[in-house]
């Protein structure tokens, strides 16, 4: 009995030489659809080859397991979130704080300015605070002007409240310097790929020819602006190019259902909904361009995936697009349908050769990894801890 309960003590030991973090504000992870989600499931992973024991908490019904369960190593607490838009974030952020002050990780990390409205009450029951900026949530075109007031509060408690701040754009740092007078930690999104497995079975599902289609990848909401994108492509009139938009919508909004009519109207059109994992890199590896349109980006996941795949890229203009530097042929004014269709045009008419892909491809991957993200994230939650 003796030797049994040193033995335990041991294990216990060990397990405390690590730190533990608890992750809120996203639906969960894995493969859940939205850029916040996809840098949770990616930092998560990375942290806990730094030392760092990761509890994400997700709301239930976005995970496809309604129990806690492990993932790769990190453990995924699901919570009830109600099902209204302007709610379901907030509510779920209060209840994960709660479940935090009851646990008592050594650092709370809570993305986005929205959940960051509950940082003075996770202050208020001790805990340590991190909290990442992942964009102007406000300026998105779905919330009314309540929710965007909220935002702004969430964003200003969430500065000033937090132990440690990080902002996922050099933007956002020299913003909330000004604005807040706070400093930031710039980590930047990360990249990484995975080559498709070449059985996924989407191409032929979707009746699609490898090089003969362009692709969007992201939710379906307003400020990616598929609206935009579908209206270009129709003035191109091509007639041997598909165009292709992989993303869900957690609500039937009368954006959504505009889009899908005029989906509907344009022949070439494929929605295929949300797609992840093999079936995703498929869609990327076979595609002949990828747009990206939006009015409001944080750092652009897909898009860093998109270069990663060595893609050509076209991209509006907007701040968070152009700090990832791509060619000036590579960028058309935010709106602006028509100069979208000429750039579509050129782009179609002038392939990338397969060293051009390559080359494009390494550069991405070396400048964009995330182990730096999880290396530089570290860093912050040991600066707070050693306070």
């Amino acid at each position: 009995m003796r030797r049994g309960l040193t033995a335990q003590n041991g294990a216990v030991a060990a397990r405390g030489e690590r730190k533990r973090v608890m992750m809120l504000g996203l639906r969960g992870i894995p493969n859940v659809q939205g850029g916040v989600e996809k840098h949770v499931e990616m930092l998560a992973d990375k942290l806990l080859g730094h030392g760092w024991d990761v509890e994400v908490v997700g709301r239930r019904r976005y995970l496809n397991d309604g129990d806690c369960h492990a993932w790769n190593g990190v453990e995924v607490i699901p919570l009830w979130s109600p099902r209204r838009m302007a709610l379901e974030a907030l509510v779920h952020t209060f209840l994960g704080v709660c479940l935090a002050a009851w646990r008592r990780p050594d650092v709370l990390h809570i993305h986005a300015i929205g959940p960051a409205l509950m940082t003075p009450l996770a202050r208020i029951f001790g805990l340590k605070v991190v909290v990442t900026h992942h964009g102007y949530d406000y300026d998105r075109q779905k919330w009314g002007a309540f929710a965007k007031r909220t935002l702004k509060l969430g964003e200003f408690l969430g500065m000033r409240f937090s132990n440690g701040r990080v902002a996922i754009s050099q933007d956002i740092v020299q913003t909330m310097r000004v604005r807040h007078r706070v400093s930031m930690a710039l980590v930047p999104n990360g990249v990484a790929i995975t080559p498709p497995s070449g059985n996924a079975g989407i191409l032929h599902e979707f009746g699609l020819t490898p090089r003969r289609y362009i692709l969007l990848a992201a939710r379906l909401v307003p400020e990616k602006r598929q609206l935009d994108l579908i209206r270009a492509f129709a003035k191109c009139g091509l007639t041997d190019v598909r165009l292709v938009i992989a993303g869900g919508a957690e609500f039937e909004t009368p954006y959504v259902l505009e889009m899908r009519t005029l989906a509907d109207e344009v022949p070439g059109v494929v929605l295929t909904g949300f797609q992840s994992g093999d079936r995703l890199a498929e869609l990327f590896a076979n595609a002949a361009l990828f747009v990206l349109p939006s009015s409001h980006e944080g750092m652009p996941i897909a898009l860093l995936e998109a270069m990663a795949y060595g893609l050509p890229l076209l991209a509006s203009d907007i701040v968070p697009n152009r700090e990832l530097d791509l060619a000036p042929d590579e960028y058309f004014p935010l709106g602006d349908i028509d100069a979208l269709a000429a750039g579509i045009a050129a782009k179609l008419a002038a392939p990338l050769s397969d060293d051009d892909v390559r080359e494009r491809a390494a550069h991405a991957e070396a400048t964009y990894s995330w182990t730096n993200v999880a290396q530089k994230t570290a860093a912050v939650y040991s600066a707070l801890l050693a306070k």
